[in-house]
Protein backbone atom coordinates (compact mmCIF):
# COMPACT_ATOMS: atom_id res chain seq x y z
CA UNK A 1 0.00 0.00 0.00
CA UNK A 2 2.81 2.43 0.88
CA UNK A 3 4.14 2.72 -2.69
CA UNK A 4 0.64 3.47 -3.92
CA UNK A 5 -0.26 5.86 -1.13
CA UNK A 6 0.46 8.99 -3.24
CA UNK A 7 -2.05 7.78 -5.84
CA UNK A 8 -4.69 7.18 -3.19
CA UNK A 9 -4.02 10.59 -1.63
CA UNK A 10 -4.51 12.28 -5.01
CA UNK A 11 -7.69 10.29 -5.68
CA UNK A 12 -9.23 11.58 -2.46
CA UNK A 13 -8.84 15.22 -3.52
CA UNK A 14 -11.68 15.34 -6.08
CA UNK A 15 -13.87 13.19 -3.82
CA UNK A 16 -13.46 15.70 -1.00
CA UNK A 17 -14.28 18.61 -3.31
CA UNK A 18 -17.40 17.02 -4.76
CA UNK A 19 -18.80 15.81 -1.45
CA UNK A 20 -18.12 19.15 0.25
CA UNK A 21 -19.87 20.94 -2.63
CA UNK A 22 -22.95 18.78 -2.02
CA UNK A 23 -23.48 20.28 1.44
CA UNK A 24 -21.38 23.42 1.86
CA UNK A 25 -24.19 25.71 0.71
CA UNK A 26 -26.23 24.84 3.78
CA UNK A 27 -23.99 27.11 5.82
CA UNK A 28 -23.96 29.79 3.12
CA UNK A 29 -27.72 29.93 2.50
CA UNK A 30 -28.43 32.60 5.12
CA UNK A 31 -25.78 34.88 3.61
CA UNK A 32 -26.98 34.04 0.08
CA UNK A 33 -30.56 34.88 1.02
CA UNK A 34 -29.51 38.29 2.30
CA UNK A 35 -27.22 39.14 -0.63
CA UNK A 36 -28.89 37.64 -3.73
CA UNK A 37 -32.50 37.58 -2.42
CA UNK A 38 -33.53 34.27 -4.08
CA UNK A 39 -37.10 33.04 -3.90
CA UNK A 40 -37.90 29.64 -2.40
CA UNK A 41 -37.68 27.88 -5.79
CA UNK A 42 -34.42 29.66 -6.70
CA UNK A 43 -32.97 28.75 -3.32
CA UNK A 44 -33.67 25.06 -3.88
CA UNK A 45 -32.28 25.21 -7.41
CA UNK A 46 -29.06 26.80 -6.17
CA UNK A 47 -28.59 23.73 -3.99
CA UNK A 48 -30.04 21.14 -6.39
CA UNK A 49 -28.64 22.17 -9.79
CA UNK A 50 -25.21 20.79 -8.97
CA UNK A 51 -26.39 17.34 -7.93
CA UNK A 52 -29.04 17.01 -10.64
CA UNK A 53 -26.68 17.81 -13.54
CA UNK A 54 -24.01 15.60 -12.02
CA UNK A 55 -26.44 12.70 -11.62
CA UNK A 56 -27.69 13.10 -15.19
CA UNK A 57 -24.21 12.94 -16.74
CA UNK A 58 -22.37 10.42 -14.56
CA UNK A 59 -23.25 7.35 -16.61
CA UNK A 60 -22.21 8.99 -19.86
CA UNK A 61 -18.96 10.29 -18.39
CA UNK A 62 -18.12 7.00 -16.68
CA UNK A 63 -18.44 5.12 -19.94
CA UNK A 64 -16.48 7.85 -21.74
CA UNK A 65 -13.66 7.37 -19.23
CA UNK A 66 -13.58 3.65 -20.00
CA UNK A 67 -12.99 4.57 -23.63
CA UNK A 68 -10.65 7.58 -23.64
CA UNK A 69 -8.83 6.87 -20.37
CA UNK A 70 -9.95 7.48 -16.79
CA UNK A 71 -6.93 9.58 -15.83
CA UNK A 72 -7.37 11.80 -18.87
CA UNK A 73 -11.04 12.36 -18.11
CA UNK A 74 -10.16 13.14 -14.49
CA UNK A 75 -7.75 15.88 -15.56
CA UNK A 76 -10.25 17.42 -17.98
CA UNK A 77 -12.94 17.36 -15.33
CA UNK A 78 -10.67 18.96 -12.74
CA UNK A 79 -9.93 21.91 -15.03
CA UNK A 80 -13.65 22.41 -15.76
CA UNK A 81 -14.48 22.20 -12.06
CA UNK A 82 -11.94 24.89 -11.25
CA UNK A 83 -13.29 27.30 -13.86
CA UNK A 84 -16.89 26.74 -12.71
CA UNK A 85 -15.86 27.33 -9.08
CA UNK A 86 -14.55 30.79 -9.94
CA UNK A 87 -17.76 31.57 -11.85
CA UNK A 88 -19.88 30.52 -8.87
CA UNK A 89 -17.79 32.52 -6.40
CA UNK A 90 -18.42 35.78 -8.25
CA UNK A 91 -22.00 35.15 -9.42
CA UNK A 92 -23.89 38.49 -9.30
CA UNK A 93 -27.44 37.07 -9.22
CA UNK A 94 -29.28 33.98 -8.02
CA UNK A 95 -29.90 32.89 -11.61
CA UNK A 96 -26.23 33.19 -12.48
CA UNK A 97 -25.33 31.10 -9.45
CA UNK A 98 -27.75 28.37 -10.55
CA UNK A 99 -26.01 28.22 -13.94
CA UNK A 100 -22.57 28.13 -12.30
CA UNK A 101 -23.71 25.32 -10.00
CA UNK A 102 -24.91 23.37 -13.05
CA UNK A 103 -21.47 23.82 -14.65
CA UNK A 104 -19.90 22.54 -11.44
CA UNK A 105 -22.09 19.45 -11.83
CA UNK A 106 -20.81 19.00 -15.37
CA UNK A 107 -17.22 19.08 -14.16
CA UNK A 108 -18.00 16.85 -11.20
CA UNK A 109 -19.56 14.23 -13.47
CA UNK A 110 -16.15 13.59 -15.00
CA UNK A 111 -14.39 13.34 -11.62
CA UNK A 112 -16.39 10.88 -9.53
CA UNK A 113 -16.42 7.76 -11.76
CA UNK A 114 -12.77 8.32 -12.65
CA UNK A 115 -11.59 8.36 -9.04
CA UNK A 116 -13.61 5.32 -7.98
CA UNK A 117 -12.69 3.18 -10.99
CA UNK A 118 -8.99 4.08 -10.74
CA UNK A 119 -8.98 2.50 -7.27
CA UNK A 120 -9.71 -0.87 -8.87
CA UNK A 121 -6.77 -0.37 -11.24
CA UNK A 122 -4.32 0.81 -8.58
CA UNK A 123 -5.40 -1.76 -5.94
CA UNK A 124 -6.39 -5.02 -7.66
CA UNK A 125 -5.89 -7.18 -4.54
CA UNK A 126 -9.21 -7.54 -2.61
CA UNK A 127 -7.78 -6.75 0.83
CA UNK A 128 -5.88 -3.65 -0.32
CA UNK A 129 -8.80 -2.57 -2.46
CA UNK A 130 -11.09 -2.77 0.57
CA UNK A 131 -8.75 -0.51 2.53
CA UNK A 132 -8.49 1.95 -0.36
CA UNK A 133 -12.28 1.99 -0.75
CA UNK A 134 -12.59 2.67 2.98
CA UNK A 135 -10.29 5.70 2.63
CA UNK A 136 -12.24 6.86 -0.45
CA UNK A 137 -15.53 6.44 1.45
CA UNK A 138 -14.10 8.28 4.44
CA UNK A 139 -13.20 11.16 2.15
CA UNK A 140 -16.72 11.21 0.69
CA UNK A 141 -18.55 10.88 4.02
CA UNK A 142 -16.16 13.22 5.80
CA UNK A 143 -16.40 15.75 3.00
CA UNK A 144 -20.20 15.71 2.96
CA UNK A 145 -20.29 16.08 6.73
CA UNK A 146 -17.52 18.70 6.71
CA UNK A 147 -19.21 20.87 4.09
CA UNK A 148 -21.16 22.95 6.63
CA UNK A 149 -18.06 23.12 8.85
CA UNK A 150 -15.90 24.44 6.02
CA UNK A 151 -18.65 26.86 5.08
CA UNK A 152 -19.02 28.11 8.63
CA UNK A 153 -15.30 28.74 9.08
CA UNK A 154 -15.02 30.57 5.75
CA UNK A 155 -18.14 32.67 6.32
CA UNK A 156 -16.79 33.81 9.66
CA UNK A 157 -14.03 35.67 7.78
CA UNK A 158 -15.07 36.00 4.10
CA UNK A 159 -18.11 36.48 1.85
CA UNK A 160 -20.27 33.56 0.70
CA UNK A 161 -18.36 33.17 -2.58
CA UNK A 162 -15.37 31.86 -0.64
CA UNK A 163 -17.09 28.47 -0.26
CA UNK A 164 -16.54 28.01 -4.00
CA UNK A 165 -13.22 29.78 -4.41
CA UNK A 166 -11.59 27.44 -1.88
CA UNK A 167 -11.84 24.69 -4.54
CA UNK A 168 -9.28 26.36 -6.80
CA UNK A 169 -6.01 25.56 -4.96
CA UNK A 170 -7.12 21.93 -4.48
CA UNK A 171 -7.84 21.64 -8.19
CA UNK A 172 -4.43 23.12 -8.98
CA UNK A 173 -2.78 20.50 -6.77
CA UNK A 174 -4.74 17.72 -8.48
CA UNK A 175 -3.75 18.94 -11.95
CA UNK A 176 -0.10 19.12 -10.92
CA UNK A 177 0.18 15.71 -9.24
CA UNK A 178 -2.39 13.60 -11.09
CA UNK A 179 -0.40 12.91 -14.29
CA UNK A 180 2.64 11.92 -12.21
CA UNK A 181 1.17 9.48 -9.67
CA UNK A 182 -2.08 8.12 -11.14
CA UNK A 183 -1.99 5.02 -13.37
CA UNK A 184 -3.35 5.10 -16.89
CA UNK A 185 -6.49 2.99 -17.19
CA UNK A 186 -9.06 2.28 -19.90
CA UNK A 187 -11.09 -0.50 -21.47
CA UNK A 188 -8.76 -2.18 -24.02
CA UNK A 189 -11.70 -3.11 -26.26
CA UNK A 190 -14.29 -0.41 -25.67
CA UNK A 191 -16.17 -0.43 -28.95
CA UNK A 192 -17.78 2.71 -30.38
CA UNK A 193 -19.27 5.38 -28.13
CA UNK A 194 -23.04 5.43 -28.68
CA UNK A 195 -24.24 9.04 -28.76
CA UNK A 196 -27.97 8.13 -29.01
CA UNK A 197 -27.64 6.15 -25.77
CA UNK A 198 -25.97 9.11 -24.07
CA UNK A 199 -28.81 11.38 -25.21
CA UNK A 200 -31.42 8.88 -24.05
CA UNK A 201 -29.81 8.60 -20.61
CA UNK A 202 -30.14 12.36 -20.19
CA UNK A 203 -33.67 12.33 -21.60
CA UNK A 204 -34.60 9.76 -18.97
CA UNK A 205 -32.75 11.15 -15.94
CA UNK A 206 -33.46 14.86 -16.14
CA UNK A 207 -37.29 14.71 -16.53
CA UNK A 208 -37.52 12.13 -13.73
CA UNK A 209 -35.45 14.31 -11.44
CA UNK A 210 -37.55 17.35 -12.39
CA UNK A 211 -40.72 15.40 -11.65
CA UNK A 212 -39.50 14.41 -8.20
CA UNK A 213 -38.46 17.98 -7.46
CA UNK A 214 -41.83 19.34 -8.57
CA UNK A 215 -43.72 16.78 -6.51
CA UNK A 216 -41.66 17.72 -3.47
CA UNK A 217 -42.10 21.48 -3.87
CA UNK A 218 -45.50 21.92 -5.56
CA UNK A 219 -47.34 18.63 -5.16
CA UNK A 220 -48.89 16.43 -7.85
CA UNK A 221 -49.06 18.92 -10.72
CA UNK A 222 -49.73 18.25 -14.38
CA UNK A 223 -46.17 19.29 -15.19
CA UNK A 224 -44.76 16.75 -12.76
CA UNK A 225 -46.87 14.00 -14.31
CA UNK A 226 -45.82 14.90 -17.85
CA UNK A 227 -42.15 14.99 -16.85
CA UNK A 228 -42.40 11.62 -15.08
CA UNK A 229 -44.06 9.96 -18.07
CA UNK A 230 -41.52 11.46 -20.48
CA UNK A 231 -38.60 10.30 -18.34
CA UNK A 232 -39.98 6.80 -17.93
CA UNK A 233 -40.64 6.50 -21.65
CA UNK A 234 -37.09 7.57 -22.47
CA UNK A 235 -35.82 5.12 -19.84
CA UNK A 236 -37.68 2.23 -21.45
CA UNK A 237 -36.25 3.11 -24.88
CA UNK A 238 -32.78 3.42 -23.33
CA UNK A 239 -32.95 -0.02 -21.70
CA UNK A 240 -34.19 -1.68 -24.87
CA UNK A 241 -31.37 -0.08 -26.85
CA UNK A 242 -28.75 -1.28 -24.34
CA UNK A 243 -30.00 -4.85 -24.69
CA UNK A 244 -29.59 -4.73 -28.46
CA UNK A 245 -26.15 -3.14 -28.65
CA UNK A 246 -22.94 -5.16 -28.80
CA UNK A 247 -21.17 -2.39 -26.86
CA UNK A 248 -23.85 -0.76 -24.68
CA UNK A 249 -23.41 2.43 -22.69
CA UNK A 250 -24.45 0.49 -19.56
CA UNK A 251 -23.90 -3.21 -19.03
CA UNK A 252 -27.34 -4.17 -17.70
CA UNK A 253 -25.96 -7.49 -16.51
CA UNK A 254 -24.40 -5.61 -13.62
CA UNK A 255 -27.85 -5.13 -12.13
CA UNK A 256 -28.44 -8.88 -12.17
CA UNK A 257 -25.67 -9.18 -9.57
CA UNK A 258 -27.47 -8.64 -6.28
CA UNK A 259 -24.48 -7.31 -4.32
CA UNK A 260 -24.11 -4.60 -6.96
CA UNK A 261 -27.76 -3.58 -7.32
CA UNK A 262 -28.61 -3.73 -3.60
CA UNK A 263 -25.48 -1.78 -2.71
CA UNK A 264 -26.29 0.99 -5.20
CA UNK A 265 -29.82 1.40 -3.80
CA UNK A 266 -28.49 1.29 -0.23
CA UNK A 267 -26.02 4.07 -0.98
CA UNK A 268 -28.74 6.20 -2.56
CA UNK A 269 -31.01 5.99 0.47
CA UNK A 270 -28.20 6.52 2.95
CA UNK A 271 -27.07 9.70 1.21
CA UNK A 272 -30.73 10.76 0.90
CA UNK A 273 -31.03 10.91 4.69
CA UNK A 274 -27.57 12.35 5.35
CA UNK A 275 -27.68 15.21 2.85
CA UNK A 276 -31.30 16.00 3.66
CA UNK A 277 -30.35 16.74 7.26
CA UNK A 278 -27.15 18.56 6.29
CA UNK A 279 -29.15 21.08 4.25
CA UNK A 280 -31.40 21.85 7.23
CA UNK A 281 -28.98 21.62 10.12
CA UNK A 282 -26.86 24.76 9.51
CA UNK A 283 -30.02 26.85 9.12
CA UNK A 284 -31.38 25.42 12.37
CA UNK A 285 -28.19 26.13 14.29
CA UNK A 286 -27.77 29.65 12.93
CA UNK A 287 -31.30 30.97 12.47
CA UNK A 288 -33.17 29.09 15.21
CA UNK A 289 -30.53 28.74 17.94
CA UNK A 290 -28.81 31.99 17.00
CA UNK A 291 -25.28 30.60 16.63
CA UNK A 292 -22.65 32.30 14.49
CA UNK A 293 -21.50 30.42 11.34
CA UNK A 294 -18.23 29.48 13.06
CA UNK A 295 -19.88 28.27 16.27
CA UNK A 296 -22.43 26.28 14.28
CA UNK A 297 -19.59 24.74 12.28
CA UNK A 298 -17.76 23.69 15.43
CA UNK A 299 -20.87 21.98 16.81
CA UNK A 300 -21.10 20.01 13.56
CA UNK A 301 -17.45 18.97 13.68
CA UNK A 302 -18.08 15.81 15.81
CA UNK A 303 -20.39 14.51 13.09
CA UNK A 304 -17.69 15.06 10.47
CA UNK A 305 -15.16 13.17 12.58
CA UNK A 306 -17.67 10.36 13.09
CA UNK A 307 -18.14 10.06 9.33
CA UNK A 308 -14.43 9.62 8.70
CA UNK A 309 -14.08 7.21 11.62
CA UNK A 310 -17.04 5.08 10.55
CA UNK A 311 -15.59 4.52 7.09
CA UNK A 312 -12.10 3.74 8.35
CA UNK A 313 -13.20 1.21 11.00
CA UNK A 314 -15.41 -0.60 8.49
CA UNK A 315 -12.49 -2.57 7.08
CA UNK A 316 -11.36 -3.77 10.50
CA UNK A 317 -14.88 -4.75 11.53
CA UNK A 318 -15.32 -6.64 8.25
CA UNK A 319 -12.44 -8.94 9.24
CA UNK A 320 -14.55 -10.26 12.10
CA UNK A 321 -18.16 -9.83 10.97
CA UNK A 322 -20.05 -10.43 7.73
CA UNK A 323 -20.65 -7.39 5.54
CA UNK A 324 -24.49 -7.66 5.34
CA UNK A 325 -24.88 -7.49 9.11
CA UNK A 326 -22.49 -4.55 9.35
CA UNK A 327 -24.34 -2.65 6.61
CA UNK A 328 -27.63 -3.16 8.43
CA UNK A 329 -26.11 -2.14 11.76
CA UNK A 330 -24.59 1.02 10.31
CA UNK A 331 -27.85 2.16 8.75
CA UNK A 332 -29.76 1.24 11.91
CA UNK A 333 -27.38 3.40 13.94
CA UNK A 334 -27.89 6.25 11.49
CA UNK A 335 -31.66 5.87 11.81
CA UNK A 336 -31.41 6.16 15.59
CA UNK A 337 -29.46 9.38 15.11
CA UNK A 338 -32.16 10.93 12.93
CA UNK A 339 -34.82 9.76 15.36
CA UNK A 340 -33.03 11.66 18.15
CA UNK A 341 -33.21 14.84 16.10
CA UNK A 342 -36.87 14.24 15.24
CA UNK A 343 -38.11 13.32 18.71
CA UNK A 344 -35.97 15.37 21.08
CA UNK A 345 -34.63 18.37 19.18
CA UNK A 346 -32.38 20.91 20.84
CA UNK A 347 -28.62 21.37 20.50
CA UNK A 348 -27.56 18.23 22.41
CA UNK A 349 -29.86 15.88 20.50
CA UNK A 350 -28.94 17.45 17.16
CA UNK A 351 -25.20 17.05 17.75
CA UNK A 352 -25.55 13.47 19.08
CA UNK A 353 -27.92 12.56 16.26
CA UNK A 354 -25.57 13.94 13.62
CA UNK A 355 -22.69 11.90 15.10
CA UNK A 356 -24.72 8.67 14.87
CA UNK A 357 -26.03 9.54 11.41
CA UNK A 358 -22.63 10.43 9.94
CA UNK A 359 -20.81 7.47 11.49
CA UNK A 360 -23.51 4.93 10.64
CA UNK A 361 -23.93 5.93 6.99
CA UNK A 362 -20.16 6.02 6.46
CA UNK A 363 -19.72 2.57 8.02
CA UNK A 364 -22.38 1.04 5.79
CA UNK A 365 -21.27 2.70 2.58
CA UNK A 366 -17.59 1.84 2.95
CA UNK A 367 -18.70 -1.81 2.74
CA UNK A 368 -21.26 -1.39 -0.03
CA UNK A 369 -18.73 0.51 -2.15
CA UNK A 370 -16.32 -2.41 -1.89
CA UNK A 371 -19.11 -4.79 -2.90
CA UNK A 372 -19.83 -2.62 -5.95
CA UNK A 373 -16.22 -2.62 -7.14
CA UNK A 374 -15.82 -6.32 -6.42
CA UNK A 375 -18.87 -7.17 -8.52
CA UNK A 376 -17.77 -5.16 -11.57
CA UNK A 377 -15.37 -6.46 -14.25
CA UNK A 378 -12.17 -4.43 -14.48
CA UNK A 379 -12.85 -3.28 -18.06
CA UNK A 380 -16.24 -1.86 -17.01
CA UNK A 381 -15.06 -0.23 -13.80
CA UNK A 382 -15.81 3.26 -15.07
CA UNK A 383 -19.39 2.46 -16.04
CA UNK A 384 -20.00 0.58 -12.77
CA UNK A 385 -18.53 3.45 -10.78
CA UNK A 386 -20.71 5.91 -12.66
CA UNK A 387 -23.84 3.94 -11.78
CA UNK A 388 -22.75 3.91 -8.14
CA UNK A 389 -22.06 7.65 -8.12
CA UNK A 390 -25.36 8.34 -9.87
CA UNK A 391 -26.99 6.72 -6.86
CA UNK A 392 -24.94 8.92 -4.52
CA UNK A 393 -25.72 12.15 -6.30
CA UNK A 394 -29.36 11.36 -6.97
CA UNK A 395 -29.74 10.44 -3.32
CA UNK A 396 -28.25 13.77 -2.29
CA UNK A 397 -30.47 15.68 -4.69
CA UNK A 398 -33.58 13.83 -3.55
CA UNK A 399 -32.66 14.32 0.10
CA UNK A 400 -32.42 18.06 -0.49
CA UNK A 401 -35.62 18.21 -2.53
CA UNK A 402 -37.81 15.87 -0.47
CA UNK A 403 -36.68 16.41 3.12
CA UNK A 404 -35.89 20.07 2.52
CA UNK A 405 -39.25 20.65 0.89
CA UNK A 406 -41.13 18.83 3.66
CA UNK A 407 -39.51 21.09 6.24
CA UNK A 408 -40.26 24.14 4.06
CA UNK A 409 -43.90 23.07 3.58
CA UNK A 410 -44.43 22.75 7.34
CA UNK A 411 -42.82 26.16 7.88
CA UNK A 412 -44.88 27.86 5.16
CA UNK A 413 -48.14 26.28 6.34
CA UNK A 414 -47.60 27.64 9.85
CA UNK A 415 -46.20 31.07 9.03
CA UNK A 416 -47.21 31.99 5.49
CA UNK A 417 -43.56 32.83 4.75
CA UNK A 418 -41.33 31.13 2.16
CA UNK A 419 -38.02 31.00 4.05
CA UNK A 420 -36.95 31.41 7.67
CA UNK A 421 -34.22 33.86 6.69
CA UNK A 422 -36.75 36.05 4.95
CA UNK A 423 -39.24 35.76 7.80
CA UNK A 424 -36.74 36.92 10.40
CA UNK A 425 -36.19 40.17 8.48
CA UNK A 426 -39.87 40.72 7.61
CA UNK A 427 -41.59 43.37 9.73
CA UNK A 428 -44.55 42.12 11.71
CA UNK A 429 -43.50 38.45 11.75
CA UNK A 430 -43.56 36.68 15.13
CA UNK A 431 -39.90 35.61 15.35
CA UNK A 432 -40.50 33.03 18.07
CA UNK A 433 -43.36 31.42 16.15
CA UNK A 434 -41.28 31.38 12.96
CA UNK A 435 -38.41 29.60 14.69
CA UNK A 436 -40.77 27.08 16.27
CA UNK A 437 -42.33 26.40 12.86
CA UNK A 438 -38.95 25.78 11.28
CA UNK A 439 -37.98 23.48 14.14
CA UNK A 440 -41.19 21.49 13.64
CA UNK A 441 -40.38 21.12 9.95
CA UNK A 442 -36.87 19.86 10.68
CA UNK A 443 -38.22 17.34 13.20
CA UNK A 444 -40.87 15.97 10.83
CA UNK A 445 -38.31 15.63 8.02
CA UNK A 446 -35.92 13.86 10.41
CA UNK A 447 -38.55 11.34 11.47
CA UNK A 448 -39.26 10.53 7.82
CA UNK A 449 -35.54 10.10 7.19
CA UNK A 450 -35.27 7.79 10.20
CA UNK A 451 -38.06 5.60 8.84
CA UNK A 452 -36.35 5.41 5.43
CA UNK A 453 -33.08 4.35 7.07
CA UNK A 454 -34.77 1.72 9.25
CA UNK A 455 -36.48 0.11 6.26
CA UNK A 456 -33.25 0.27 4.25
CA UNK A 457 -31.27 -1.34 7.08
CA UNK A 458 -33.62 -4.34 7.25
CA UNK A 459 -33.87 -4.72 3.48
CA UNK A 460 -30.12 -4.43 2.85
CA UNK A 461 -29.34 -6.92 5.62
CA UNK A 462 -31.71 -9.52 4.23
CA UNK A 463 -30.99 -9.09 0.53
CA UNK A 464 -27.21 -8.87 0.88
CA UNK A 465 -27.22 -11.76 3.33
CA UNK A 466 -28.65 -14.09 0.70
CA UNK A 467 -26.20 -12.94 -1.99
CA UNK A 468 -22.87 -12.32 -0.27
CA UNK A 469 -20.75 -15.16 1.05
CA UNK A 470 -20.61 -15.36 4.81
CA UNK A 471 -16.85 -14.94 4.61
CA UNK A 472 -15.87 -11.47 5.97
CA UNK A 473 -15.21 -8.89 3.30
CA UNK A 474 -11.86 -7.40 2.51
CA UNK A 475 -9.65 -10.36 3.51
Amino acid sequence: MSRRSPALAVLTLPVLLISIDMTVLGAALPALTEDLDPGAAEQLWIVDAYSFVLAGLLVTMGTLGDRIGRRRLLMWGAAAFGVASVAAAFAPTAGTLVVARALLGLGGATLMPSTFSLIKTAFPEPARRATAVAVWSAAFSGGAAAGPVVGGVLLEHFWWGSVFLVNVPVIALLLALGPRVLPGSRDPHPGPFDLPSAALSLAAMLPLVAAVKTLATEGATVGAGVAAVAGLAAGVVFIRRQRRLTHPLIDLELFARRPFSVSVVTNLLGVFALVGLLVLLPQYLQLVLGLSPLTAALWMLPGSVAGVTGALVATRLARRFAAPGLVGAGLGLAGVGLALVGVLGGLGAVVAGFVLLGGGVALAEALTNDLILGAAPADRAGAASAISETGYELGGALGTAVLGSIAAAVFTARTGQETLGGALTHPGVDVTAAREAFTAGVQIASVLGAVVLAVTAVGARRMLGSAVEREPAGV
